[in-house]
Formats: structure tokens, sequence, C-alpha cells
């Protein structure tokens, strides 16, 4: 039974890991902790924890996570893990951060988009980029876990597999993404940013999202080559799933979307979590809703210049906690399932 610490207890994506790891059967939540105005059981927080896990929530202390657990998940808001990773790391354990502060390689790109200095540049270096079904032999001796952004989840899983094997174009790939409002982390009462998202759909940091620079780093690793993409981000008034539909360049005009389903079908035959639509068949967010899995369809259109890739995920399981929870699996030797089926 593996001792489980939830560093950011409190959030969408740390209650959510709370939920899965209460039902994973190899698992025992033994620490959890958040920015908190006084300690409180889990449970008079949430009341759907009442005698399921009753254990007191506080602000961090390191000293007991780490005498606590084995396994740490860092559910903290960006810019915050680096402070207290490396100590967690110095004590042993295996480090799952939510965050993107271990995501890039080129800490550069993390300062400018994150505007910060980076604080932990030694663990920078060591961190895997924690998308399974691209790193997984990587991931399976990994102390520290950088686990992928939710929009880029989506976006390198639809386009993966037509970058490696140089069937689309590496530039002008545009994608159009949509979000339920968890994805924005949770607020206080009476915020502001509720009323703008009800009856409501928008478009916000246009071709300036954070995630860009990280899709253009894992598309450009699958395709060995420079990717940028234009990406646009929209806020749908639902609370959970994302939705992308991406354009890009064929390189043929005789293109069949039958043979782009074969070859995806193959590039993820080992990926349990990735499910490949048929012909004329795409995802919608009810599919993945409260899952881990990853729904793809791709058409060709009438002229055969343009590839359609349409996928949905939910962006708290498979875009955060459920991810998180597969790249544990990974690590401790677990079913990749375990836990998320």
């Amino acid at each position: 039974m593996k001792k489980i610490a939830v560093v950011g207890a409190t959030g969408y994506a740390g209650e959510e890991l709370i939920k899965i790891l209460l039902k994973h059967p190899a698992c025992q939540i033994t620490y959890i902790c958040a920015k908190i105005d006084k300690p409180q059981k889990f449970s008079d927080i949430f009341s759907w924890a009442k005698g399921r896990l009753d254990l007191v929530c506080d602000n961090p202390d390191l000293k007991k996570l780490n005498q606590s657990a084995e396994i740490v998940f860092l559910a903290l808001p960006h810019r915050t893990s680096m402070e207290i990773a490396s100590d967690i790391l110095k004590a042993g354990k295996v480090v799952i951060d939510l965050s993107a502060d271990y995501r890039f390689k080129d800490v550069a790109e993390y300062e400018k988009w994150y505007v910060v200095k980076h604080k932990d540049m030694a663990n920078l270096d060591k961190a895997v980029y924690g998308l399974p079904e691209l790193y997984k032999e990587k991931i399976k001796n990994a102390k520290l876990i950088a686990n992928p952004g939710c929009y880029p989840t989506a976006a390198i899983l639809s386009l993966a597999p037509l970058l490696k094997e140089k069937i689309c174009q590496a530039e002008g790939i545009i994608i159009d993404a949509k979000t339920g409002y968890s994805g924005a982390g949770r607020k206080p009462g009476n915020d502001p940013f509720m009323s703008q998202i009800n009856d409501n759909l928008k478009a916000y940091k246009i071709d300036a999202h954070q995630h860009s620079p990280e899709i253009d780093q894992e598309l450009s690793n699958v395709a060995g080559e420079s990717v940028k993409v234009v990406f646009v981000p929209h806020l749908l008034p639902i609370e959970r799933g994302i939705l992308e539909t991406i354009y890009v360049k064929a390189k043929s005009e005789k293109l069949k979307a039958k043979s782009l389903i074969e070859l995806y079908n193959k590039f993820y035959k080992d990926a349990p979590f990735v499910r490949i639509k048929n012909e004329d068949e795409f995802p919608q967010l009810s599919d993945v809703q409260n899952t881990n899995f990853c729904d793809i369809g791709v058409k060709v259109n009438s002229d055969g210049k343009f590839i359609i890739i349409v996928s949905a995920i939910d962006n708290l399981t498979k875009g955060a906690a459920g991810q998180a929870v597969q790249n544990m699996n990974i690590v401790c030797g677990f079913n990749e399932t375990e836990g998320l089926l």
C-alpha cells in the first residue's frame, strides 16, 4: 500500500485527485494540506468525503509531509511547486507536479510566460514530461514528473501521429479549444469571473495563452522540427471538459480518413486511455466527462488539402488529476488503468 500526500487538496484538481485515490486499491492517503485559514477535517470542507476521508487539512508542513508519505502530488498554482519540490525530492519521495513549474526544458520560455525567475534549475533538468502515451518508458524511472497541462494533453495526443509520420505540415496548425470553467481553478465566493461565463461563450488570451509554448515544445519533439501553433482558447459555461478542433495542412491530397484512423489506432495501440472514433464519428464532451479518456476523431476535407481533428478530454481527469494518477501507476508498476476505470 503506497502512502500518498496531496498538497493543494482543496482546489479543483486536488479534490479530484482525492476522489480518484480513495478508489485506488493500492493507495492510502496519509497527508493532505492546502492554503487554509484554519485546520479542518477534509470531510468538513467537502461533505461528500464524510466517512471516507476525515484527515485534517492544514497549511503545508514539509516535515510532517515527508514523514507521512512516499508519493507526493503537488496540486498547486503555477510558480508555487518550485518553492517546495526540492526539499521533498531530497527526502527521497516521488513528486508528481500538476503545475507548469517543471514542464519546460527551456527555462527562458518558462520565465517569459510565467513572469517569474525559476528557483529550482537543478530539478528542472531532471523532470520528465508526464504524457504516458509518449513518454511511458521515461516515466517508469522518474522521481519528478511534470504533469502536462490540460489543453496541451488534448492537442499533443491529437497531432502526434500526424507529425511523427510526416503526414501534415508542421506550420499553419490552428487549434480552436474550448474548456469548462474549472480549468481556471477554484475561485472564492462572489467571484465576478462566474458572471462573465454564465450563459455565455468567449475567447480569451487569443494566441497568447501560456499553454502555447508547452504545445510547441512537445510537438516539436515529436516532429523533429520546429512547430509553432496558433492556439485560441474559449471558456464554456459548463464545469468540466475540453473540446479541441484542430486544422492542419496535409502533405498529400490523396489522404483518406480511413487510412488516418488506421494510423491513429496503430500509434495508440498500447494507450488504454486513447480512443479513436470510427470514420465520420467525432467526440463530444459527454463521452469523456468524469473519465480519464481522450477521444479523437479525424476527417479529411473535401479537396484533400486539410485534415481536421476533433478531440475531447475531461480537464480535471485526463487533463490533470487522472493523468497524475496514471503517471503514479506507471512509476509504481501498477496496472496503468488502476483506480481510473
